[in-house]
């Protein structure tokens, strides 16, 4: 189904730039990313939704009622997060649509980026499609801003249809791209009693099982001095945090040599000099019991390091950051099936897969919301390469009505 302002509204929120930071201790991590909770509380008391608020840890919450006779059924959550991620620039984005897509390449702008079906398999689907980009020289924001625009146009839906409708409880989440998006999250006030997110790629997909997930720093610490007078004095931090990142698996446990059902070790970010070496890496598992012979490599390669490069000393701190949901939605299998009906019922094949990473699912599942993640359409995140289909995306609002319908008849 075509809704007329699904496009505007996704186009107008990948213009506010919501990047989180995973260096700030604020919550949310960057102020900027309330910029855009604020226009999505004043649209949402626009369309007659009378609860609607962010709290000042930057929470959107709202509630769309149930329909006449329907009050009684369970109320469901639809959950996506404002912000984008911290590898590339969400500044200044500028959406282009390629209106009836060919089905070849597409040259953006700027940064020399092209993006073909060779390289995004998703984009042999969208033939005649509306593809929207960035113009290469940010990422779009797609992830997750997709999600948001599908559900504040079903939300819109909704507040004037007599279709049937399951309560819709709506919850926009800060910092969900450094792991923190469902840390603060006040379920008693959000009052759902299992919830979706809108957070995936490929239309008809859902997931039901994610990584399990640790955080990692490597800190090497070192000595500084004059170099011209630093003879059995200088301890050099640098030269440590080097042999441990030339020490780590190539071919195993990294994430450019492994897929599917493997987990990997990965260093994302190095700062620091000689005196102190700071690196920041994540530990990723389908099975939690692997994330403890991860960290003992780290351990026993930092250890290695900093043996090697004298006067130097280290430490590994770990911590947790999500748990595969699978472990909770297996004891709640009609959250699955209500989602899997609602896609059918769009008329899409259901693709069950697992995430090669998390949502704010993973953690809402642990924390007493089982929370399942539904496709809202975004490809190639993270990079200028991102794009999503406008077909998909309103797919994706097609599912979340149906699902509402499907929990008003059947909850």
């Amino acid at each position: 189904m075509k809704y007329p302002t699904l496009l505007e509204r996704f186009t107008q929120y990948v213009q506010i730039d919501t990047q989180s930071d995973a260096n700030s201790p604020t919550v949310p991590s960057t102020e900027k990313q309330k910029d855009l909770g604020e226009l999505l509380v004043d649209q949402l008391k626009a369309l007659g939704v009378q609860d609607a608020h962010m709290d000042g840890k930057g929470y959107v919450y709202a509630t769309v009622p149930a329909s006449s006779g329907h009050e009684h059924r369970p109320a469901v959550c639809f959950c996506a997060h404002m912000d984008t991620s911290p590898e590339y620039s969400g500044a200044g984005v500028r959406p282009l649509l390629h209106s009836d897509y060919d089905g070849g390449e597409i040259h953006l702008p700027k940064g020399g980026v092209v993006l073909t079906p060779k390289a995004f398999g998703p984009l042999k689907e969208m033939k005649g499609h509306t593809i929207i980009t960035s113009d290469g020289s940010t990422l779009l924001g797609a992830d997750n801003k997709a999600g948001v625009a599908e559900i504040m146009t079903a939300a819109e839906q909704l507040m004037v249809s007599e279709r049937p409708h399951a309560t819709m409880k709506i919850l926009f989440t800060p910092d969900e791209e450094i792991g923190r998006g469902a840390d603060h999250v006040d379920l008693k006030k959000l009052g759902a009693e299992f919830g979706y997110t809108m957070d995936g790629a490929t239309k008809g997909s859902l997931e039901d099982e994610t990584f399990s997930a640790d955080g990692a720093t490597i800190v090497f610490r070192g000595a500084n001095t004059h170099p011209g007078y630093a003879h059995k004095k200088m301890a050099n931090a640098m030269k440590a945090a080097g042999v441990f990142l030339a020490s780590l698996p190539r071919s195993e446990w990294a994430p450019e040599s492994t897929k599917g059902e493997a987990g990997f070790v990965h260093p994302y970010e190095i700062t620091g000099g000689v005196e102190e070496v700071r690196i920041t890496m994540i530990l990723r598992s389908f099975d939690t019991d692997d994330l403890v012979p991860y960290a003992a490599l780290l351990e026993t390669l930092a250890k290695q390091a900093s043996k090697a490069v004298k006067r130097t000393s280290y430490e590994v701190i770990i911590h947790e950051q999500y748990r595969n949901m699978k472990e909770v939605l297996e004891k709640h299998p009609h959250v699955v099936e209500f989602a899997e009906k609602a896609i059918a019922a769009a008329g899409l094949p259901v693709r069950k897969n697992k995430i090669r990473g998390g949502t704010d699912g993973s953690k809402l599942s642990f924390m007493g919301l089982p929370c399942p993640n539904i496709f809202a359409g975004e490809h190639a995140f993270h990079s200028p390469y991102e794009f999503v289909s406008l077909q998909d995306m309103e797919s994706a609002t097609d599912v979340i009505l149906n699902l509402l319908e499907i929990v008003a008849l059947e909850g």
